[in-house]
This record gives structure tokens, C-alpha cells and sequence, in this order.
């Protein structure tokens, strides 16, 4: 008989979790004004709000914090991080940050201006709010496999090439100062680009001298996937396949909260000294001094360990087999959710799950309110309310794609959990005719107004 699958690691320590009656989740919810960002985390009993820096460190990594540097300049934890960015991701020089916006804050300071067009495969929010802010445009080239949650495409994170030339040609290749490729795509459900789709975009972009930038939050999961669907990888290591992505790529920027699996941290990879030596301006005045850049001695040498532990298959293995089983329960319920299923968090398609509540009624929000009501569990909305408004119209943005992303935490949660949540949208969704109403805005900011938004009941 084959063995069953079990995690590649064993538990240490464990954090009490304590369940909350309907009622006291009425009152809870009510008070944040329906935005699950405003819930402490107590009355929450399953977590899935972000897989960003919620994720449970190794022994390995607690044990190299103790030997933290914390000098103010040339830090040995600094070094350490330098020599592993360089071995695993192949960039010459680099520059720490806080986390992941604070990496983009940096380099699209050096790198954009007012009136520049910036293409790529669905940017994520704090991405899009920083080209954005600098008042320039976002252009999503996705291929259109991704909006179709029931297509079984192996790599819906990929760049159309078409709408890429499209775009260069259409604005001209010197308003555009990079192209950013998310890896993995978050906004169309956690999906991977493929090497071959990667080598594409190198050659458009080496034909109109624009440089390629990756967003790379969860960079080793997109190898994970690469491993195992792409013909001609699968025998490569994890670490193999990395060094290969960012060989196609100019520069990158890092939420080392993710794949690096560390409760705060991020940084800049760059092959131009150039760029380097621009950044190392925005750096400072943003960061810090550029060898620590918002970050402790401790941190980086936590970041270091868990960059060479996350990129190793059965980490990997585990974790996105975890993600999968979720999707499965899900599907055997009849809950329609992106597929294939992706590397860190469960999509469930909103339009699908309500198609009755029109979309000016918020539907993913209207998902996550409902799941968080009927057993503590919150996850995020990846739809018309992180769309924002177009920054020229004022209109709400909807979105091909209402998602509630239900992202899973590192080495955090069992299985057990997932049971859980699967049987509670299942609950939701045995009921869904029921929910008549949605949601309305009663207070929002001016740009990424998804984190501080007030709403209310329609």
C-alpha cells in the first residue's frame, strides 16, 4: 500500500485559537463597519486574511536570529543576505527594505514618472497604487484564460504577447520604463508564468530596450508549479528553476513576507549599478541607511535562512498540497473557486457563488462578511473594492474577476483547519439565495481604499 501524504515538518510550539458565538460575530462585525482589516485578530478563529508574514518560522530561522548583526552600516547579517540573494537569485546588487510596497516605493521612485505607461499580468494593489500615485498608468496584458475561473489552464499567470505589443506600440516604448511580471499572479488566483512565457517577454522587451522587472512575493511557489507542469523541468531542483527565471529578468522586487516565509522584510534585486546607485537614493530617504534599509540584523539573517528553506521541494510540496486540498474539499461541494488551484491562497468566484447581488453591491465582500459570520473565519476581497476608482473618472473599477481570496498561511494551519473551511462555505453557499443584499460604501481614502473602507448593509 502507498503511504499517505504527510507535512515535511513536526510542530514546536502552538498559539490558542478561541471560537466566538453568531452573535458576538453580528456585534464584531458590524462595529469595523464591514471591513474584515478592522476585526482584532481575537475574534477571528481562522485567519485567511494574507499569507504576508502570518507564516511560522523554522527553528533554523529563530536560531540564526540570534546571531543578528544589529550595526547600524555594513552589518554582517547584511552580508549574509547579500551572498544568499546572489547565489539563489543570481542579482549583483541589492538593496533591503521593510517589506514589499516599501521595495516598489524605492525603485518606482527611481524608475517612474508622471504620464509613463507600465504593463504587465494583473499588478496586485500596492503595485498598481504605486504607479498610480506617481500618475501613471497600470496596463493589465493577462491572457484571457485567467478571468475564466472553470478553465483548466496550467499557467494563467502568463502575459499575453499580443496585448504586450499592443501596449509598446500603442504608447511608444520610451513612455514605458518597465514592464512588471507578478510571479506568482495573485490577482487571477495565485497562478504561475511559465519559463517559456518568461523568455517571451524577454525577447519583446530586448526589441524596444525596455527593461523587465519581476514582483516576486511568491517566486519559489511559481517554480513549484514550473517543476511540475512545464515539459523539461521536471527534473530540475526548485533552486535550479529560480536561477533560470531571474536570468530573464532585469531587476526584481521582494515581500519577503511570503516565500521567504519571515514576519516582516523585503528588498531589491538589481543587475544595473546604475538603477542601484538611483535607488540607493530613495532608499535612504524612505528606508534607511542601505545596508540594513528598514530592517534589523535579526531580520535579515531570518529573510537569508528562509529564502534557502523555501525554495526547497518539499517545503514547497507541502505547502501548496496543503492549498490544493482546500481547493478540492471546495470543489467537491460544489463551490465554484479558481481553477487550477493556487499556490498560496483558494479563489472562490463571487459572480458565481452570487450571481443574483449586482456587482455594484460589493459580491466578494458580501462573500467574506458571510464566511466570517458563519464561523469566525475572515478572508480579503479580490474584487470591486481593491479595484479602486479610475483615477481620471472617479467610477468604480469592476473587475473581470470578484474573487474572495482565502489565503493560507505557511507551516501555520492542519487540515483540520481546512475541513473547517470548507464546511463553513458550504454552509454559505447551501444558503446563498438567502443573501438578498449587499454591501455599500460609506467612507473610503482616495486610492487602495480597501484597507481603511467603511461600509454598511443595503
Amino acid at each position: 500500500m502507498e503511504l499517505p501524504f504527510a507535512e515535511s515538518y513536526k510542530i514546536k510550539m502552538v498559539e490558542t485559537i478561541k471560537k466566538s458565538t453568531r452573535e458576538e460575530r453580528e456585534q464584531w462585525i458590524k462595529e469595523a463597519k464591514y471591513n474584515l482589516f478592522n476585526l482584532k485578530s481575537e475574534q477571528v478563529f481562522i485567519d485567511l486574511l494574507t499569507d504576508s508574514g502570518t507564516g511560522a518560522m523554522s527553528d533554523k530561522q529563530w536560531s540564526a536570529m540570534m546571531l543578528g548583526d544589529e550595526s547600524y552600516a555594513g552589518a554582517s547579517s547584511y552580508y549574509k543576505l547579500k551572498d544568499k540573494i546572489k547565489e539563489l537569485l543570481g542579482f549583483e546588487y541589492f538593496l533591503p527594505t521593510h517589506q514589499g510596497r516599501a521595495a516598489e516605493n524605492v525603485l518606482f521612485s527611481a524608475l517612474i514618472k508622471e504620464g509613463d505607461i507600465v504593463p504587465g499580468n494583473s499588478h496586485f494593489d500596492t503595485t498598481k497604487g504605486h504607479i498610480e500615485f506617481r500618475k501613471a498608468k497600470a496596463i493589465d496584458c493577462t491572457i484571457d484564460e485567467a478571468f475564466d475561473t472553470e478553465i483548466d489552464h496550467p499557467f494563467k499567470g502568463n502575459v499575453d504577447l499580443q496585448k504586450l505589443e499592443k501596449t509598446i506600440q500603442k504608447y511608444t516604448p520610451e513612455r514605458i520604463p518597465l514592464i512588471v511580471l507578478t510571479v506568482t499572479c495573485n490577482s487571477s488566483g495565485g497562478q504561475p508564468v511559465s519559463i517559456e512565457n518568461m523568455k517571451a517577454i524577454r525577447k519583446v522587451a530586448d526589441k524596444y530596450n525596455i527593461p523587465v522587472y519581476y514582483d516576486s512575493a511568491r517566486f519559489a511557489e511559481n517554480a513549484y508549479f514550473i517543476k511540475i507542469r512545464e515539459k523539461g523541468y521536471e527534473n530540475k531542483t526548485i533552486k535550479e528553476i529560480v536561477k533560470e527565471m531571474f536570468s530573464y529578468a532585469d531587476g526584481m522586487t521582494m515581500s519577503s513576507k511570503k516565500d521567504a516565509i519571515v514576519n516582516m522584510g523585503g528588498f531589491i534585486g538589481l543587475k544595473s549599478q546604475d538603477v542601484f546607485k538611483k535607488a540607493t537614493v530613495f532608499n535612504i530617504i524612505f528606508e534607511g541607511y542601505i545596508t540594513y534599509g528598514g530592517m534589523s540584523g535579526r531580520d535579515m539573517n531570518a529573510l537569508a535562512q528562509g529564502l534557502d528553506e523555501g525554495t526547497e521541494f518539499d517545503y514547497l510540496e507541502t505547502r501548496i498540497n496543503q492549498v490544493a486540498y482546500l481547493g478540492q474539499r471546495l470543489t467537491g461541494f460544489g463551490v465554484p473557486v479558481q481553477k487550477p488551484y493556487g499556490g498560496h491562497a483558494i479563489f472562490v468566484d463571487a459572480k458565481k457563488f452570487l450571481p443574483n447581488l449586482p456587482k455594484e453591491e460589493f459580491l466578494a465582500q458580501t462573500l467574506a462578511v458571510e464566511l466570517y459570520l458563519e464561523a469566525g473565519i475572515r478572508g480579503v476581497e479580490i474584487g470591486a473594492l481593491l479595484a479602486d476608482r479610475d483615477p481620471e473618472t472617479r467610477e468604480n473599477r469592476y473587475p473581470a474577476l470578484e474573487l474572495l481570496r482565502l489565503a493560507i498561511p505557511r507551516r501555520v494551519y492542519t487540515n483540520n483547519h481546512m475541513d473547517v473551511i470548507a464546511v463553513a462555505l458550504k454552509n454559505v453557499f447551501d444558503r446563498r439565495d438567502q443573501i438578498k443584499k449587499g454591501l455599500k460604501i460609506i467612507d473610503e481614502a482616495p486610492i487602495m481604499r480597501h484597507f481603511t473602507v467603511e461600509l454598511d448593509r443595503v
